[in-house]
């Protein structure tokens, strides 16, 4: 079939032949790579000659026919060797998707039947499509440049990726090119690979025009572009394409705090629920604040400001400066700050007192805390307020026992050969085994789930055992298996032989447990009463809706039914930062991390999938050699994209960055490291692949061997890989010392805490006193 060129209008990018600038602009006509390119001529930008071929009925005035088409060849025809055919649909440039690489181009076109085959081919890759034709320049070095930076959020920044030839190389992802970094004012900041100074691609003059084209394209266009360009042989800079970038990475903002889950993520390894957040995290929120003030390690208008321990997307996190878990951002800097040594040497009479009266605090907090466990009934008789009363100075005392294990830590020496909460109950876990084997029975069947309860008889019998589970409102059948290897532990020593902060650690982990056995006390009432699934109901409730509804005997909230329980999500970097949006930005890792270079996208887990025929796994992360555009239809539902080769510009990272999944490119020998179906973690941010724990389909069961948390641990001493020291192991708490603490940074509120007790060892027995009234 032929060219219809009657139903042809032609719209040069010039606006000449009586069309004006705004008709060849007009995104609507002539579609937005035409209208871009038109709007750059007019302000004066290096645009190659050439037109748009448009339906003629939505061009009046236009010249039309195939005369009018045959005298716009001509020109281009007759003054360059030959024409580039390209798309040019209305949504192809949007600032939403770039849709880069949908449709066709054709390139080399010589002579008018081979001109008008190609106008034919690109109108068939898309329904009311425009088609740009402009002269096909054989570039010396060509590139893509972006006016900032997409994967950081960085609009400070200039990225350009420059191959040899012309740009399209680089853009169809089979090449890598020479990557560079540019300030805004084209300050060259990095180069990868490195270039010989006398044989770079790009020189430093070149670098400098096209940072000046980035410029003046933004100011243009009102945003930072996406530009592709080409220098002629005789050293000219042209412009090929302008868009807008899209799939921008949010950036976190100047001051956003750097979170991280390492110094929680054992106490509260999961995703916690509304209520299990306020009945526990807030607590240790609080105490650690008041143990931070006593310690002076941070301004009091920082920290009421500030809370040390908080959550994202329901998983612990802590705030990694203020508890000192990083170091300072600027140590120089730092070091001559007088505030921080002044605020510390008025506290230092205080903590020289408490450092002395320490112990004795502790012992009296923890006999508190033990005669409150041992009077209270069992849950079964209590009224819904006496229920409530007991949760309620639960919430108060852990504040004080965080408060005092913290301070334990900091300022406290651990006694020579003295044992954790874990490692006791490791002991005592071992012993039983042992006991059970002797009369007869499999040893290994002590603490083991899905045996009948014997691992609550277990823990009934022994509630030291709690030091080695995490808190959880779950049902019991639900909470974790004991550890069924436990290796040479030595002889049980008693829960009175543990130091201070061992046995504060302890109380806590039995104080939450006590919180646990009320939530679910309550929730066999509701089950009781015809309420199904109540436990899962209570756990999304937020506190005061709990304590209205146990208060008042009214019940649970209306609507409770409708709401979901927040999801399991992957686990979170390991330090990061949030952006305005919420979104996480995962603070680089320093040089030499490995990995590649990170196309955006954000974090992922996942199971490594090299495509093909087989079936593809749940949570795929697909592992190629290169970025080839015909795997853009696997893109949708992937968990992470990795390749060896390609560049972060291509136009399926541009797509997979659209479709927010995290991409990695240049990782170095990606297929081999990673064989399908292994575990695999992508950071889009940092470039970061590494290995991970493979799925549930795909993963051989482990054996599970005892970890420390912060209510005490001991390493299985059969492992090799656990010959750790348990007492040398830290928690959340003992990190809130006073290094690093100035450089904290507030975020806009901090969560409700408990109202503040006087000091850390008061909060115990005023509450006491409060709850047996209560119960009474």
């Amino acid at each position: 079939m032929g060219l219809d060129a009657e139903r042809l209008a032609v719209v040069p990018l010039a606006g000449d032949d009586g069309l004006t600038v705004a008709t060849a602009g007009d995104t609507a006509l002539t579609g937005a790579k035409a209208a871009n390119l038109a709007r750059a001529h007019a302000a004066g930008l290096p645009v190659l000659p050439g037109f748009a071929l448009v339906p003629a009925d939505r061009a009046p005035g236009a010249p039309t026919g195939p005369e009018p088409l045959r005298r716009a060849w001509r020109r281009l025809a007759e003054s360059h060797d030959a024409l580039v055919v390209r798309s040019s649909a209305a949504g192809e440039d949007a600032q939403t998707s770039a849709m880069a690489g949908r449709f066709l181009s054709v390139l080399d076109v010589r002579g008018w039947e081979a001109f008008t085959a190609a106008v034919r081919r690109v109108q068939a890759s898309g329904a009311e499509m425009a088609v740009l034709v402009q002269p096909m320049l054989r570039a010396t070095v060509g590139g893509v440049m972006f006016g900032a930076d997409p994967v950081a959020g960085r609009e400070d920044r200039i990225l350009i990726s420059a191959v040899r030839g012309g740009p399209d190389r680089l853009v169809g992802g089979g090449a890598q090119g020479v990557r560079y970094q540019l300030t805004r004012l084209g300050r060259l900041l990095h180069t990868d690979p490195p270039e010989p100074r006398r044989a770079r691609l790009l020189t430093h003059r070149r670098l400098a025009r096209l940072a000046r084209l980035a410029r003046q394209a933004e100011r243009t266009f009102g945003a930072p572009q996406d530009i592709e360009f080409g220098f002629d042989d005789e050293d000219r800079l042209w412009l090929f394409q302008s868009r807008p970038i899209t799939a921008m990475a949010a950036h976190a903002p100047r001051g956003a705090r750097l979170l991280g889950p390492g110094p929680v993520a054992e106490t509260f390894p999961g995703v916690l629920q509304p209520l299990e957040e306020e009945l526990w995290l807030v607590p240790m929120a609080h105490g650690l604040t008041r143990a931070l003030d006593i310690a002076g390690s941070a301004p009091r208008r920082l920290l009421r400001a500030v809370p040390p321990v908080t959550t994202v997307g329901g998983r612990a996190v802590a705030d990694l400066r203020l508890l000192g878990a990083v170091p300072a951002a600027h140590p120089v800097l730092s070091a001559l700050n007088p505030l921080p040594g002044a605020r510390r040497t008025s506290a230092a009479w205080r903590v020289g007192r408490l450092r002395a009266a320490l112990p004795m605090l502790a012992a009296d907090l923890m006999a508190e805390v033990d005669r409150e466990l041992a009077q209270l009934p069992s849950p079964g008789v209590l009224r819904g307020s006496q229920l409530l009363a007991a949760l309620a100075w639960g919430r108060e005392v852990l504040s004080s026992l965080h408060a005092q294990e913290s301070l334990a830590g900091a300022l406290l020496r651990s006694p020579a050969g003295g044992t954790t909460a874990a490692g006791e109950a490791m002991a005592v876990l071992a012993e039983e085994r042992r006991e059970r084997a002797g009369r007869g029975g499999d040893g290994g069947e002590a603490g083991r789930g899905g045996d009948g309860g014997e691992a609550e008889r277990l823990i009934a019998r022994h509630p030291v055992l709690l030091a080695l589970l995490p808190p959880t409102l779950g049902a019991l059948g639900e909470r974790p298996s004991l550890p069924q290897r436990t290796g040479w532990t030595g002889a049980p020593r008693g829960v009175a032989a543990l130091p201070p902060r061992e046995g504060l650690r302890l109380r806590i982990r039995w104080v939450q447990e006590m919180q646990a056995s009320m939530v679910r006390e309550y929730a066999a009432r509701l089950t009781a009463a015809g309420q199904h699934e109540a436990l899962r109901g209570l756990a999304v409730l937020t506190w005061p809706e709990l304590a209205a509804a146990l208060e008042g005997g009214a019940g649970p909230p209306p609507g409770l039914d409708r709401r979901e329980p927040r999801p399991e999500t992957p686990p979170l970097p390991a330090a990061f930062r949030l952006a305005e949006d919420g979104s996480l930005i995962a603070e680089r890792p320093g040089h030499g991390a490995p990995g590649g270079q990170g196309a955006g996208g954000g974090f992922a887990t996942g199971t490594a999938w090299h495509g093909g025929d087989g079936e593809r796994p749940r949570n795929a992360v697909l592992v190629v050699r290169a970025l080839d555009p015909v795997l853009a239809p696997a893109l949708p539902g992937l968990a992470g994209l990795v390749s060896e080769t390609g560049s972060v510009l291509s136009h399926l990272a541009i797509l997979a960055r659209e479709h927010r999944i995290p991409t990695v490119v240049g990782v170095p020998d990606a297929l081999e490291r990673f064989p399908d179906g292994t575990g695999v973690t992508v950071d889009g941010s940092t470039g970061t692949v590494e290995p991970a724990a493979a799925s549930a389909e795909t993963a051989e069961p482990a054996e599970p061997a005892a970890r420390e948390r912060p209510s005490g641990g001991t390493a299985d001493p059969a492992d090799p890989a656990d010959q750790t020291d348990p007492a040398d192991q830290t928690s959340p708490e003992a990190q809130a010392s006073p290094a690093g603490a100035e450089d904290a940074e507030a975020p806009p509120e901090a969560p409700e805490a408990p109202e503040a007790p006087e000091a850390p060892g008061s909060a115990g027995r005023r509450a006491s006193r409060s709850g047996r009234a209560s119960r009474r």
